[in-house]
């Protein structure tokens, strides 16, 4: 069994900053791309950011541009999520994803591995 684990989430006010890890126990998947998407109440789970296989490229959704930073260390085989000036509208559950297929980034099919989340509440 292949599993991520997402921490870091909780609740914060507007304005603030959360930073979010994903870690993968027993698995290196430093050759390959990761992502972060979100799932809000009664929404579709949707992109937020990717990091390239050697971390030299990212992608983000343009609702968070200029505010979230997607990173990974691979010493600890993590990856992280730094969200700052966080909104209500970013309140959703935070997964962590390995990529595995060409669809695109930004699409859920090219995730093999998903971790089982974590809570973001932002409140104003």
């Amino acid at each position: 069994q292949v599993q991520l684990v997402e921490s870091g989430g909780g609740l914060v006010q507007a304005g603030g900053s959360l930073r979010l890890s994903c870690a993968a126990p027993g698995r290196t998947f430093a050759g390959s791309p990761m992502g972060w998407f979100r799932q809000a109440p009664g929404k579709e789970r949707e992109f937020v950011a990717q990091i390239s296989g050697g971390g030299g490229n990212t992608l983000y959704a343009e609702s968070v541009k200029g505010r979230f930073t997607i990173s990974r260390d691979y010493a600890k085989n993590m990856v992280f999520l730094q969200m700052n000036s966080l909104e209500p509208e970013d309140t959703a559950v935070y997964y962590c994803a390995v990529r595995q297929g060409i669809w695109g980034a930004t699409s859920t099919r090219d995730y093999a591995y998903w971790g089982q989340g974590t809570q973001v509440t932002v409140s104003s």
